[in-house]
């Protein structure tokens, strides 16, 4: 049973990853390529998403349109995707530089 379900949640996972353009932009702001993208993507993509669930709610509540409940949930968690890769990158950013200079300092001495 237990197998199984790792199973399934694996198979979700890549899904997930795979299809879902948020889940993708995020896993590339996280490189260090990426990084220093990070927060300018952030304060574009956070408003805009914060928006979107703003009409979403706004729709969600005229009759025969509950179902766009869903879309304010989707959009309010890829907004705070995108606040929590703001908050992070500069950490992020600070361990990328301290092993580079680390492994400038290896190889110098």
């Amino acid at each position: 049973m237990l197998t199984m379900l790792w199973n399934l949640s694996t198979a979700i996972r890549g899904y997930l990853r795979f299809y879902m353009p948020t889940n993708r932009a995020v896993e590339w702001l996280r490189t260090p390529r990426g990084l220093k993208w990070a927060i300018p993507v952030a304060v574009v993509a956070t408003p805009a998403y914060l928006g979107l669930t703003t009409l979403a709610i706004q729709l969600a509540t005229r009759p025969a349109l509950g179902w766009l409940n869903v879309l304010v949930l989707l959009f309010f968690w890829n907004a705070m995707k995108f606040v929590w890769i703001a908050g992070l990158s500069p950490l992020l950013l600070a361990r990328t530089w301290m092993r580079r200079v680390v492994r400038r300092s290896i190889v110098v001495a």
